[in-house]
């Protein structure tokens, strides 16, 4: 039985319905903006993050000058915010024309390149003045192109991922151990993170801005945020990274490993402790970036698993996540996931970490998005006999109820026994009509729909086919009589909605 409370015991704005859009430059191309004006239509994300990409911007004029060339970062930005979204900039990464070593690049793709053949610089700019002014201009015009009040409403922070050397610094000597190759990396970051803070407060007192976007290595995070204390610094937020410390490999080299939302929140733990201890306790804490797994450009190719990214799994697991912030009482801001591997597909179903597939058939992490964007700011309490089943219960201020749920345990089994609940509401209830969706293997799943059917060929008409399959939709409306039953499969996410 799960029984929910009829009063709100607190407010809880929607910190899960946000992404990181990769790669940022395929909001220019119709294919990204196919995707952006669907998750626009369906309102199921709220905040996109994206790179600046100042090798896009900055460049070496007739003269021999640093000039600045705006026009495909207004492109892209127009139209995020003609869609309605809000936006979360990394200022990233050191332009070809004054990075200090032209050959330090990186792909972080599939590919032997990145999107459109580009690469990413990861050496410091040659000169910390310069990086100042990149920021100031960028800023600058940002600011006089869309205004103040709504800059100061966006999330600024300083590169990505500077703890390892995809990002930052890839071109540091190996004879360096591990640990001295980390801590020149904190060093040049603070370097570039003060200038940055320096450069933001040049242009308005009023930008909300922050770093490092860390993806996981904990003394990166000390020792920067003991930087920012010494040198007395602005940070009104931190970013951080969560895979639960899983990427492709994890898998690879243990066939008994399982994704695990206790990991997770057993991460976001560890960073907590961490702000806490140096005095950053009532920070903002912005997930900049999570999945189940990192290599978000890995596929079943190379990690058969990864399948699980295109099933319920995926989806109960991004429900079970956000209950379990919730219940742990984690600070959050903003929770994004990372879209990544949408450019790499050949094929439909390939297990990369997306919400479409290569022929747009939206997937049930994508339907799990749509389903959590339709929760409401008040959260009300619950009882649950099985403790497998994860609760997120709300309502909004003129009486309605939204709640959503999933049934999983920690390693998301598939061979979970199925199970019947009763969701037990105030008697007031009786003669609402109430609306149910569910994603299991049998409802909103085009995987394992074309898996019953033996993964023939695609046609035209399967696509169509698989594409009606994943445009959720209520698989029961009725006027509530009693309590409502629910047939629960492992890894079952369900939403409920009561008018």
């Amino acid at each position: 039985m799960i029984k929910i409370g009829n009063t709100i015991i607190k407010s809880q704005p929607n910190f899960w319905n946000n992404c990181i859009f990769h790669p940022t430059d395929a909001i220019e191309d119709s294919w990204g903006r196919r995707i952006l004006d669907r998750i626009s239509e369906d309102k199921s994300i709220d905040t996109i993050r994206i790179y600046n990409m100042f090798e896009d911007i900055v460049y070496i004029d007739g003269n021999g000058e640093i000039a600045y060339d705006f026009r495909a970062n207004d492109l892209r930005l127009d139209y995020l915010t003609e869609k309605g979204f809000d936006v979360l900039i990394a200022y990233s990464f050191t332009p070809e024309c004054i990075a200090t070593n032209t050959r330090a690049v990186s792909s972080v793709s599939k590919n032997k390149t990145r999107y459109k053949g580009k690469m990413i610089n990861t050496s410091m700019p040659n000169s910390l003045d310069v990086w100042e002014d990149m920021c100031y201009q960028y800023t600058k015009h940002i600011v006089e192109r869309y205004g103040i009040e709504r800059v100061s409403k966006w999330h600024l922070h300083c590169w990505n991922e500077p703890d390892i050397a995809s990002f930052f610094l890839s071109d540091l000597p190996d004879t360096l151990s591990d640990d001295e190759r980390l801590e020149i990396r904190t060093r040049e970051y603070c370097k570039l993170y003060e200038r940055f803070e320096r450069a933001l407060r040049r242009v308005d007192e009023g930008l909300h801005f922050g770093g490092p976007a860390l993806a996981y290595k904990l003394p990166l995070l000390e020792g920067f945020l003991k930087f920012v204390n010494e040198r007395k610094l602005r940070l009104d937020y931190i970013a951080v990274h969560n895979y639960s410390r899983k990427g492709a490999g994890t898998f690879i080299d243990n066939p008994n490993a399982k994704f695990s939302v206790e990991d997770w929140i057993k991460q976001q733990n560890d960073y907590q402790q961490i702000l806490d201890k140096y005095g950053f306790s009532d920070t903002e804490i912005v997930v900049d970036e999570w999945g189940m797994a990192s290599h978000g450009f890995y596929n079943v190719e190379e990690c058969p698993p990864f399948i699980a990214r295109e099933t319920e799994i995926f989806s109960s697991y991004y429900a079970k996540l956000v209950c379990e912030i919730i219940r742990n009482n984690l600070k959050m801001e903003k929770l994004m996931i990372c879209l990544s591997g949408q450019h790499e597909m050949v094929t439909d179903f390939s297990g990369f970490r997306n919400f479409f597939t290569l022929n747009f058939i939206a997937k049930p992490i994508y339907s799990a998005y749509v389903l959590g964007s339709r929760l409401f700011g008040g959260l009300l309490s619950y009882e649950c006999d099985n403790d497998k089943i994860f609760v997120v219960p709300t309502r909004s201020d003129d009486g309605k109820y939204s709640v959503f749920m999933t049934y999983s345990d920690d390693g998301f089994a598939e061979n979970l026994p199925e199970t019947e609940q009763e969701l037990v509401f105030d008697e007031s209830l009786i003669g609402k009509k109430a609306t149910v969706w569910c994603i299991d293997k049998h409802n909103n799943n085009p995987y394992r729909m074309y898996e019953r059917m033996g993964k023939p060929e695609m046609t035209d008409e399967l696509i169509r086919t698989l594409k009606k399959e994943g445009n959720v939709k209520p698989t029961a409306e009725f006027g509530i009589k009693g309590n409502i039953k629910l047939r629960f499969e492992a890894n079952a996410v369900y939403l409920v909605e009561i008018k």
